[in-house]
């Protein structure tokens, strides 16, 4: 009965030790956050993030959502290898009276930090009449 323990403990032991030794999928962004300055009411702008996996393990985006439905995400589908790179486009479709946005993209990942977060901001203005 002791032996089966000890073997039990050992077999247990060094599972424990591989997993420790993994490195989790994680982003690694060119930048996080993007001032569009000021923007067309109408007129659609997007912008690229950028990033890389700089985990052991393929990065999964699961799930990219936006705080409003004027902004629209598009993002890499296919696991990112180690090293490799891919990108979350956001489309911003200005409506409404000119003034300041702040918006946010929420990503949710098998990431390191399962949930990730973006910004986008600016301003509307009307556009100019000739």
């Amino acid at each position: 009965m002791k032996k089966l323990i000890v073997l039990f403990t050992m077999i247990l032991g060094v599972s424990f030790a591989t997993q420790a030794q993994t490195k989790p999928a994680d982003f690694k962004f060119d930048k996080e956050s993007y001032d569009f300055g000021k923007v067309t009411l109408g007129k659609p702008v997007s912008i690229d993030f950028k990033f890389t996996n700089t985990g052991e393990e393929p990065l999964i985006i699961s799930k990219v959502e936006t705080s409003c439905g004027c902004t629209v995400p598009e993002y890499t589908q296919t696991p990112v290898k180690k090293g490799e790179s891919g990108v979350i486009k956001v489309t911003y479709t200005p409506a409404g009276a000119p003034m300041p946005f702040s918006k946010i993209v929420t990503i949710t990942s098998n990431a390191k930090t399962s949930t990730k977060v973006l910004y986008i901001k600016g301003e509307t203005v009307a556009a100019s009449s000739k």
